[in-house]
This record gives structure tokens, C-alpha cells and sequence, in this order.
């Protein structure tokens, strides 16, 4: 994966580069397009995914509002936070040049507007909008107010989009502004009931949902912005409150489940959304709090779901290396909030494609699995449809925003970062962040991105589809020359650097190796770490 930095250029474009690798910085030109690559067989299968969900947000999008429909069959029921991912996907279709600058301020701009005069509720918007009005669709019957967690989700999405389209023309101009009075006037605070900060709240029911935002889930972005809000923010003693002691049961776990111990959460992890729903816009390698480091956590997280899937589940379900991953989605009977404890035998594809930023090798065997060999049934002109259960033989018809959004987004910032550096330069983000005590950690030297398979003891590498090489992701603590090699099973060493000066923090090496499985190792002066990988 590269990880990539970023800044505003006379507020038109943005720089992307990578960080240090070996000494030397891969530069690429400064625009706000991706640069070209010399295309590969892994970057095209990716990329023909990647685009075919993309139409989701762009073609499917409602023709009087530009919002995003829930799903295809419910075209003028809306949805708020799958609106919020797909301003997401509608910066990745502009950086990939699937359509252009204009067209896309055009679009956000129609969607603002209507924003700005849809049915709100102390600041928060509805679950569901109505395409043509804004008014409320109701979600269930009591709740027919705001969702404060819905309205992170698309505040997240808007303001991804203010950071991106930082131009000087008047139009890019109106919607960062737009953007801003929409975001300011959020009365996040409001929503703190009973000294608690509540997911609900509807003037005709008032607080009748009662469903403070606690434990770990998929909110962890709720709280970074109402923390981090310059009007209306919560205090500390409230996130405290709520989310770590609300519902303590699934805030803090440290059990063994598959042989990865994981931190926080529900036993098993939970469905998978919750390790992408708060990552859209957040790099989690610069996230550690006094509990955890979000990286290893949504890595162990994924792993543990797809070790159920392997080890597990039923065999009667059919999972496998390649058909793997567990989320919320419909299913054969209706919905369902799929995980390791709620299992049915219903694979739902945003599950391991959100996921290529934490298991790209295993993501990537998922995705031909799922295109070459279920493609028949499964992959429409929007991507893949939202489901699919092989020992029921039932195959979904729909596609669902909140699924959809997350392919997109997700297979970004494995590719090139995009989402996580435009959330960096987010400063009411990384304000939240702070105040809520999550930092940017201080990793040892070693291997800090690579959690082993418990199974093989290895860490899986494919090539970068747009490098066309295998990158090697390390970190120094501190500054050296280090040697860094692999050790095949017989011995043999490659050297892949020596004697070349690297400041602290996080490194890449892009390198070339024979398929197979090796030790790599770095010495940096007495200090010295290891770790088996298997090139893919």
C-alpha cells in the first residue's frame, strides 16, 4: 500500500508524492488527478470494479437533488450517510478522471442546495430523505427526526469534498462555502441528553429511541466530529461517558478469537463495516489512544472475520480463501448484520473489497473469486449486486449505497491514499481526533503495518497494481542507514538496501522477488527486526 502525502498548491491542486523510500521521494507532478501508470492485470481488474460501483453515486444519483438513493429498487428514498460515501466516491471518480472537475462541482453543488433546504432537526438530517422534497422518509416509527450518526457519515463525505475541490473559481468557491454553513450548523451538542449524546431524536417522539452512541462500533466518526465541531462541539466527559462506559460490555475486550487477540469491541469483531464506515476520510496507522492503535485493530478485525469464514463456519456454506467476508447487507430472508456470531452463509462483497487497505492479497483473491468465477450472477452495471448466499443459491438484485460506498472509497486509499491525506489536511478532524486523546503513534522500528496470518505465520504481499511492484512497508524509530534483506527457505539472502540514510518514521521499498516465502529483515544499527512474508 503507499502511503502517500499531500498539500494545497496555491489553493488549485494538490501534490501527491510518496514518503521516503530509500532516500529518494517518487514524486508525481502536482495535480489533482491520479498520475498514470503502466497498467497490470491485478490494476485493471481493480479498477473495472472500482469504476462499475462508482456509477452507483453518478449515474444512479437522484436527477432533482443529486443524492444518493438507498437502493435501486427505492430510487426517491435517500439516504444521508450513503449520500456522505458517495461525495466520497465522486472526489475518487474525479482523481481516477472518470469525470471531470466541473461536472462534479456541479453535482455537490445541487446536492448542497438541497441540503440547505431539506428537513433538519436541531442541524442533523433524517436517515431517509425524499429525493424530490427533502422531506423526512421515516426509518422506522419512531424514528422520523435526525440521525446524528447518518449526519457524520455525510458531514464526513462534504467536508472530504471541501478539502478536495480547493480551487479559486467561483463555483469551487460556493461550495466550500456552502459546505461550511452546512457543517457549522450541526448542533451536535444538542443531541447530549441525560449527559449522554444520543443517536436519535424526532419532535414528534422526542428522545422515545433512546439509543445513546455507545460501545465500539461503526460511530467512532460521530464523536471526532462533534468533538472536533468549531460551534457546536461535546465535551470530553461526554465521549467518555457514552461511547467507553455507556455500553462497556463491547468497549473494551482483549479475548483471543482465532488466534488474534483483539482489543476492543464485540467478541469475533462484529460485522465489517465497522472497521471501514470511520476510515473513509482516516489513515487508522496514525490513530492510537490509550486502548488501542485503530490500524491493528481493523487489521486483526478483518483477519478474525475471515479466519470464521475459513476455519469455522459450516462447510455447507462454501467459503474459502477466495469467497470470504461478513457484513451487514441483505440476505435470502430480508437483512441481516452479518459477523462471525450472526452467520447464515451470506457473503456480502464490500465486506473483503472495503477491506484492500488491511488485507490487500486476501481482498484481492475475493474480488476474481467473486468477478471471474460468480461474476454471471453477481456483477451489474454498477458493480457488484449487494449479496449473495451459495448454500441457499440466492443471489441479490439490488445494490445498496452503504455497501456500494465503501468499495469505492476503500480500494482508494489502498491504491493511492487519496481519502486519508485529503482527512489529514481536515483540521476540525484532527482537532476531534486530539481532543479525544487518539494521537499519531510512535512505532518501533520493524514491520508496523503487518499482522501474520495465524494460520501460515506469514504476512501476504501482492504487487502494487499501479506500481507493478511489491512494496515493503516499515518503519524506523530512528534515523540510520539501515540493511534491509530477504532470506529465502534456503538461506539464500537479497539484499534489498544498504547504506542509505532514511530519516525516522514510516518507509517504503518498492522491490522485485521471486514468488515464495521469505524472511525479511532490518538492521538499523543494534537494533534489528524480522518478519515472514509470502510473495504473491
Amino acid at each position: 500500500m503507499f502511503y502517500i502525502a499531500s498539500k494545497s498548491l496555491l489553493m488549485r491542486s494538490y501534490c501527491f508524492f510518496l514518503v521516503w523510500a530509500l532516500g529518494t521521494c517518487f514524486f508525481v507532478k502536482a495535480q489533482s488527478t491520479a498520475p498514470y501508470s503502466v497498467p497490470t492485470e491485478q490494476g485493471e481488474y481493480i479498477t473495472v470494479v472500482q469504476q462499475h460501483t462508482f456509477k452507483y453515486f453518478w449515474d444512479f444519483a437522484h436527477p432533482a437533488s443529486g443524492m444518493i438513493p438507498e437502493r435501486n429498487a427505492t430510487p426517491n428514498v435517500c439516504t444521508s450517510g450513503g449520500t456522505g460515501f458517495g461525495v466520497m466516491a465522486i472526489v475518487t471518480g474525479v482523481y481516477r478522471k472518470w469525470i471531470t472537475r466541473a461536472a462534479a462541482v456541479e453535482r455537490l453543488l445541487k446536492m448542497t442546495r438541497f441540503l440547505e433546504k431539506a428537513d433538519r432537526f436541531h442541524g442533523a438530517w433524517s436517515h431517509w430523505l425524499d429525493g424530490n422534497t427533502g422531506k423526512v422518509v421515516p426509518f422506522s416509527q419512531h424514528d422520523n427526526g435526525g440521525d446524528l450518526v447518518e449526519t457524520a457519515y455525510l458531514v464526513n463525505g462534504l467536508l472530504v469534498a471541501r478539502a478536495y475541490f480547493d480551487g479559486p473559481g467561483k463555483a469551487e468557491v460556493e461550495l466550500r462555502q456552502r459546505i461550511t454553513r452546512l457543517w457549522e450548523t450541526v448542533e451536535w451538542d444538542w443531541y447530549v441528553h441525560n449527559d449522554k449524546l444520543h443517536w436519535h431524536w424526532s419532535p414528534q417522539y422526542e428522545w422515545k429511541m433512546n439509543h445513546p452512541i455507545g460501545g465500539y462500533n461503526e460511530c467512532l466518526i460521530t464523536y471526532i466530529l462533534a468533538m472536533g465541531s468549531p460551534t457546536h462541539p461535546i465535551s470530553k466527559k461526554v465521549y467518555e461517558d457514552t461511547w467507553k462506559k455507556h455500553e462497556a460490555w463491547h468497549y473494551l475486550n482483549g479475548k483471543d478469537f482465532a488466534g488474534y487477540k483483539l482489543p476492543i469491541g464485540f467478541d469475533w469483531g462484529g460485522p465489517l463495516f465497522f472497521a471501514h464506515y470511520s476510515y473513509l476520510s482516516l489513515d487508522p496507522r496514525q490513530m492510537q489512544d490509550e486502548a488501542v492503535n485503530y490500524w491493528q485493530l481493523n487489521t486483526i478485525h478483518t483477519l478474525i472475520n475471515r479466519a470464521h469464514c475459513l476455519e469455522r463456519a459450516p462447510r455447507s456454506y462454501r467459503y474459502s480463501e477466495q469467497n470470504w467476508g461478513l457484513t451487514a447487507s441483505d440476505n435470502h430472508q430480508f437483512y441481516g448484520a452479518h459477523q462471525p456470531t450472526e452467520d447464515n452463509g451470506t457473503i456480502t462483497p464490500s465486506a473483503a473489497l472495503s477491506s484492500f487497505p488491511y488485507t490487500p492479497y486476501y481482498s484481492f483473491q475475493a474480488l476474481m473469486y467473486l468477478y471471474r468465477i460468480q461474476g454471471n450472477r453477481l456483477f451489474g452495471p454498477m458493480g457488484f449486486y449487494d449479496s449473495y448466499n451459495a448454500a441457499e443459491n440466492w443471489y441479490s438484485n439490488q445494490y445498496l449505497a452503504i455497501d456500494q460506498g465503501p468499495i469505492v472509497v476503500m480500494i482508494e486509499n489502498y491504491r493511492s491514499g487519496l481519502l486519508w491525506k485529503l482527512g489529514e489536511n481536515i483540521s476540525e478532524l484532527q482537532m476531534g481526533l486530539r481532543k479525544m486523546g487518539i494521537n499519531k503513534p510512535q512505532y518501533k522500528t520493524g514491520f508496523y503495518q503487518y499482522t501474520p496470518e495465524v494460520k501460515s505465520g506469514l504476512v501476504h504481499l501482492m504487487k502494487h497494481p499501479d506500481a507493478g511492484q511489491y512494496i515493503l512497508d516499515f518503519y524506523l524509530a530512528e534515523a540510520g542507514s539501515p540493511k534491509i534483506y530477504l532470506s529465502d527457505q534456503n538461506g539464500k539472502i537479497t539484499v534489498l538496501s544498504e547504506g542509505k540514510k532514511l530519516p525516522s518514521g514510516p518507509q517504503q521499498l518498492p522491490f522485485m522477488a521471486g514468488w515464495g516465502d521469505y524472511t525479511a529483515t532490518i538492521e538499523n544499527g543494534t537494533t534489528i527486526a524480522k518478519i515472514k512474508i509470502g510473495l504473491r
